[in-house]
């Protein structure tokens, strides 16, 4: 049995914590998400509050913290963090017109297909080859999400090509949040304070022409209370999935990102109480079940990919070269060094 260190096992119990906090949090958020839109029909301003909160919030934490500034140069706004924070307020949006056109289970149930957007982006974008085994492992998702589209008593297509939509966008930050982190070497909380910023500046003009001269006739003291809880929450849940996010590899976040996605759908469905059938769930379960799948498949992919050799080594010999090796037909002998001065000793006595 391998020894367990107490600073090791204090890492353990702090990401179970940060785990069990994030599928709180994530399930609040989804719910009370879902009651803010069907009140007050704005995703777009929604979003906006989610972009603030982040922006805002993460101000006086990061003073708090005495997290240490990062000057990002040019090359790393343009190549990494601009088109991080692009994904970032295009995932959102389209993510609000999901839970605001279908329910929360079936919502949750279509994001488990994000790693069919992660394989195809990798492979196309990134130009990575994957093994038959993990785009075998992707059937049970595709299967999963048609039978829970099928059966979706509450159907909507804009709410399902949203969903979609949202998925791709987050599967692209997913891929390349991580990477900012290494090669800008900024702080996993710095980066999401300034994706924050950089992401709300840039959806600021949509909103304006959208949402700003009409979302105020909807407007209660109720709403207001629920956009800055709902704005609090969002920012908590991204602090703790970028928080995770650093601290384990991809295979973990891969898994508990899964059981996140159970433990939103299962609340909705106890809260909510939107009409669902057997096969319906059965759907559901199948599309998160293929997500186990494909995080083993991708598992065992990378565990090859390390057993790869990456030279020709040349075969290593039994014995040491200066032991008695006959070359040349037999003809020259090679000796060891202590035989050839043990005859050189005797010749002079």
């Amino acid at each position: 049995m391998a020894y367990v260190s107490k600073q090791e096992f204090r890492d353990f119990l702090k990401i179970v914590f940060i785990c069990i906090g994030w599928y709180i949090v994530s399930s609040t958020n989804g719910v009370l998400g879902k009651m803010i839109l069907s009140q007050f029909p704005y995703p777009m301003t929604v979003t906006m509050v989610h972009l603030a909160s982040i922006a805002i919030f993460s101000t006086p934490m990061l003073k708090m913290l005495q997290i240490r500034q990062h000057e990002s140069t040019w090359t790393h706004h343009k190549s990494i963090l601009l088109p991080l924070a692009f994904g970032k307020f295009v995932s959102s949006v389209f993510s609000h017109i999901s839970l605001w056109k279908v329910p929360v289970s079936y919502a949750h149930t279509v994001k488990a297909s994000m790693p069919i957007f992660t394989v195809l982006i990798s492979r196309f974008l990134l130009g990575e080859r994957h093994s038959t085994s993990l785009y075998f492992s992707l059937m049970p998702i595709v299967f999963g999400v048609a039978i829970a589209t099928v059966t979706e008593l509450s159907f909507d297509v804009v709410g399902l090509g949203s969903a979609l939509v949202a998925t791709a966008g987050f599967s692209l930050m997913n891929i390349f949040s991580k990477r900012a982190m290494k090669e800008t070497g900024m702080h996993h909380l710095r980066l999401l304070h300034k994706l924050g910023q950089i992401s709300a500046l840039m959806f600021l003009p949509v909103w304006t022409l959208v949402d700003l001269t009409s979302f105020r006739r909807d407007l209660s003291v109720e709403v207001v209370t629920l956009l800055l809880v709902d704005g609090t929450l969002h920012w908590i849940q991204n602090i703790l999935a970028f928080t995770l996010l650093k601290l384990v590899v991809p295979l973990t976040y891969a898994v508990a990102n899964v059981t996140k996605r159970i433990s939103v759908i299962t609340v909705s469905l106890l809260l909510l109480k939107n009409p669902v059938t057997l096969t319906n769930v059965g759907g559901m379960m199948l599309a998160i079940g293929g997500v186990f799948c494909y995080n083993m498949a991708k598992y065992r992919e990378n565990q090859a990919k390390d057993r790869l050799p990456t030279s020709l080594n040349r075969p290593v010999t039994s014995k040491p070269l200066w032991q008695d090796h006959y070359t040349f037909d037999h003809k020259v002998q090679v000796t060891t060094p202590l035989s050839f001065l043990d005859g050189q000793m005797k010749r002079n006595q």
